[in-house]
Protein backbone atom coordinates (compact mmCIF):
# COMPACT_ATOMS: atom_id res chain seq x y z
CA UNK A 1 0.00 0.00 0.00
CA UNK A 2 1.31 3.78 -0.78
CA UNK A 3 2.61 5.45 2.14
CA UNK A 4 1.41 9.24 1.46
CA UNK A 5 3.65 10.34 4.28
CA UNK A 6 6.36 11.87 2.07
CA UNK A 7 3.63 13.28 0.41
CA UNK A 8 1.92 15.31 3.37
CA UNK A 9 5.05 16.53 4.71
CA UNK A 10 6.31 18.12 1.34
CA UNK A 11 3.04 19.69 1.32
CA UNK A 12 1.71 20.47 4.46
CA UNK A 13 4.06 24.08 5.11
CA UNK A 14 2.45 25.18 1.97
CA UNK A 15 -1.03 24.91 2.89
CA UNK A 16 -0.42 25.60 6.62
CA UNK A 17 0.71 29.12 5.05
CA UNK A 18 -2.24 29.00 2.72
CA UNK A 19 -4.79 29.16 5.65
CA UNK A 20 -2.83 31.77 7.66
CA UNK A 21 -2.21 34.13 4.45
CA UNK A 22 -6.65 34.38 4.11
CA UNK A 23 -6.87 35.73 8.22
CA UNK A 24 -4.85 35.58 11.26
CA UNK A 25 -5.90 32.68 12.91
CA UNK A 26 -4.97 30.32 15.66
CA UNK A 27 -3.52 26.41 15.69
CA UNK A 28 -7.00 25.04 16.26
CA UNK A 29 -8.33 26.81 13.73
CA UNK A 30 -5.59 26.00 11.37
CA UNK A 31 -6.57 22.28 12.16
CA UNK A 32 -10.36 22.43 11.59
CA UNK A 33 -9.54 23.76 8.57
CA UNK A 34 -6.95 20.98 7.20
CA UNK A 35 -9.48 18.53 8.18
CA UNK A 36 -12.83 20.63 6.66
CA UNK A 37 -9.90 20.53 2.88
CA UNK A 38 -9.26 16.94 3.45
CA UNK A 39 -6.13 16.53 5.36
CA UNK A 40 -7.97 13.94 8.16
CA UNK A 41 -4.33 13.03 8.85
CA UNK A 42 -3.13 16.13 10.33
CA UNK A 43 -2.55 16.01 14.50
CA UNK A 44 -1.88 18.79 16.75
CA UNK A 45 1.32 17.13 16.76
CA UNK A 46 2.19 17.18 13.35
CA UNK A 47 1.24 21.39 13.16
CA UNK A 48 2.17 23.05 15.90
CA UNK A 49 6.06 21.80 14.65
CA UNK A 50 5.23 23.02 11.66
CA UNK A 51 4.25 26.61 12.83
CA UNK A 52 7.17 26.85 14.87
CA UNK A 53 9.63 26.27 12.03
CA UNK A 54 7.45 28.74 10.65
CA UNK A 55 7.84 31.02 12.99
CA UNK A 56 11.62 30.82 13.14
CA UNK A 57 12.41 31.30 9.48
CA UNK A 58 10.19 34.58 9.64
CA UNK A 59 7.56 33.55 7.28
CA UNK A 60 4.64 34.07 10.10
CA UNK A 61 4.65 36.08 13.71
CA UNK A 62 2.40 34.94 16.26
CA UNK A 63 0.67 36.72 18.82
CA UNK A 64 -0.81 36.01 21.89
CA UNK A 65 -4.51 37.47 21.90
CA UNK A 66 -7.50 36.87 24.62
CA UNK A 67 -10.12 34.09 23.57
CA UNK A 68 -13.45 34.74 24.35
CA UNK A 69 -13.70 30.87 25.29
CA UNK A 70 -10.75 30.99 27.74
CA UNK A 71 -6.83 31.22 27.83
CA UNK A 72 -5.15 33.30 25.75
CA UNK A 73 -4.20 32.14 22.12
CA UNK A 74 -1.55 32.18 19.63
CA UNK A 75 -2.64 33.86 16.73
CA UNK A 76 -0.40 33.30 13.58
CA UNK A 77 -0.79 35.98 10.38
CA UNK A 78 1.79 35.70 7.49
CA UNK A 79 4.70 37.87 6.60
CA UNK A 80 6.19 39.15 3.38
CA UNK A 81 8.80 36.69 3.11
CA UNK A 82 6.06 33.65 3.91
CA UNK A 83 3.87 35.39 0.81
CA UNK A 84 7.10 34.94 -1.37
CA UNK A 85 7.64 31.71 -0.05
CA UNK A 86 3.86 30.89 -0.53
CA UNK A 87 4.26 32.16 -4.07
CA UNK A 88 6.94 29.97 -5.06
CA UNK A 89 5.50 26.93 -3.37
CA UNK A 90 2.74 27.28 -5.54
CA UNK A 91 4.77 27.61 -8.81
CA UNK A 92 6.52 24.43 -8.33
CA UNK A 93 3.77 22.56 -6.94
CA UNK A 94 1.69 23.03 -9.73
CA UNK A 95 4.76 22.67 -12.31
CA UNK A 96 5.27 18.85 -10.39
CA UNK A 97 0.85 18.28 -10.50
CA UNK A 98 1.31 19.14 -14.38
CA UNK A 99 3.84 16.86 -14.89
CA UNK A 100 2.52 14.03 -12.77
CA UNK A 101 -1.12 14.95 -14.62
CA UNK A 102 0.48 14.61 -17.69
CA UNK A 103 1.98 10.93 -17.03
CA UNK A 104 -0.82 9.71 -16.12
CA UNK A 105 -3.23 10.59 -18.23
CA UNK A 106 -1.47 9.08 -21.29
CA UNK A 107 1.85 11.12 -21.92
CA UNK A 108 3.88 8.45 -20.63
CA UNK A 109 5.47 5.59 -23.90
CA UNK A 110 2.63 2.30 -24.23
CA UNK A 111 4.87 0.51 -26.31
CA UNK A 112 7.12 -0.72 -24.32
Amino acid sequence: MYDKTQLMRGSLEGCILKIIEQHMTYGYEILMNMKEAGWIDVTEGTLYPILLRLEKLHYIRAEKRDSPLGPRRKYYQITTEGRVYLRDFYTEWSKLAKTIDKLFEGGGNDDR
